[in-house]
């Protein structure tokens, strides 16, 4: 037996149908400092230094990323 179930909402209807947070206000923030950024008003460092503290883990977390990067261009073999 198959049983489809479609749902027609929003995104922000299943965001809150699943008690997930909203994260608009970081967002927001988050693209102000973007928008900063590319005007040259905040450095690189601190864009950097504010992802750090956001990513899972911290420093583990970003080191985690930053390998994986690197090593999906390598060759396996």
């Amino acid at each position: 037996m198959k049983v489809t179930i479609e749902i027609d909402c929003t995104p922000e209807e299943a965001r809150r149908a699943m008690g997930l947070p909203d994260l608009t206000p970081l967002h927001d923030r988050y693209l102000a400092i973007a928008g900063e950024a590319m005007e040259g008003n905040v450095r690189p460092e601190m864009v950097e230094a504010m992802m750090r503290n956001w990513a899972p883990m911290g420093e583990a977390g970003m080191n985690f990323w930053r390998r994986l990067m690197e090593n999906a261009g390598k060759p396996t073999g």
